[in-house]
């Protein structure tokens, strides 16, 4: 079995569980409150940035902060433990399939949900603007080329936050302590992103990004700048090894 069957394999899988849902819940819990208050999105206090502008970041922050590496964990845990029930695991390993290709499955199906949690954040961002543009008499919605170019900074960011995590939720038997331990280093992205060392601190890689486009949209808030070295040189490493570590305790731990 090739590393494309194995994908089609995990494919099957998450389509038949409720990930795709738990996906698209932190989407409404962060899009309906924008759009019901988005009249606070015209009381600037004095900061420079336009409403549709204001619409878009304030939708996006609660995201790019919390729900996104928060989903991310959640996702992390329940693929690293779809295999345990019906021993479906050793299922699986009884096909003729290498346990690094497995791996390498699972991962790129992780990052394929991340991709879909974002492209329902951009649904439900037009739809959310398009509503505030009828409610307020405006134009609110933003062209779909900033949208969209924003969207993926912010999904390629989360990256190496991914494949961090992935490590964790294979390293850590117990899904309570790998969520745990998960939820608890989202918190510190707030401080990190404002210290010279953030860039090695992937979990604050799409907060980062996004206040980078804040400090765009809001001239002097925040800087406009990103040091792509040492970010870039950083955010490989950091993937790969976390990748790396996982892919050889996935390997030692799935031996059946």
């Amino acid at each position: 079995m090739n590393y494309i069957s194995a994908i089609s394999i995990e494919m099957k899988k998450i389509r038949r569980s409720k990930i795709l849902l738990l996906l698209l819940i932190p989407v409404l819990m962060m899009w309906i409150p924008s759009l019901v208050n988005s009249d606070m999105i015209f009381d600037v206090r004095d900061i420079p940035i336009t409403p549709e502008r204001n619409f878009f970041i304030q939708g996006f922050m609660g995201m790019a902060w919390f729900m996104l590496p928060a989903s991310v964990v959640i996702c992390t845990v329940l693929l690293t433990r779809t295999e345990l029930s019906h021993r479906g695991i050793v299922k699986m390993l009884s096909l003729p399939v290498s346990r690094t290709k497995l791996f390498l499955a699972k991962y790129t199906v992780l990052v394929f949900l991340i991709f879909v949690q974002m492209a329902f954040t951009v649904l439900a961002y037009f739809i959310c603007a398009a509503a505030a543009s009828r409610m307020h008499g405006c134009d609110l919605v933003l062209s779909p080329a900033y949208v969209l170019g924003s969207t993926f900074r912010i999904y390629a960011s989360a990256l190496p936050m991914a494949a961090v995590f992935w490590m964790l939720s294979v390293l850590i038997p117990s899904p309570i302590f790998s969520v745990g331990i998960g939820l608890a280093s989202i918190v510190p992205s707030v401080l990190v992103i404002n210290t010279e060392f953030w860039y090695a601190y992937p979990v604050s890689y799409p907060f980062y990004f996004l206040m980078v486009e804040y400090g765009r949209a809001a001239e002097g808030v925040y800087e406009t700048g990103i040091d792509w070295i040492p970010l870039i040189p950083a955010a490989l490493l950091i993937t790969a090894a976390a990748l790396l570590i996982a892919c050889i305790r996935f390997q030692r731990s799935q031996k059946v």
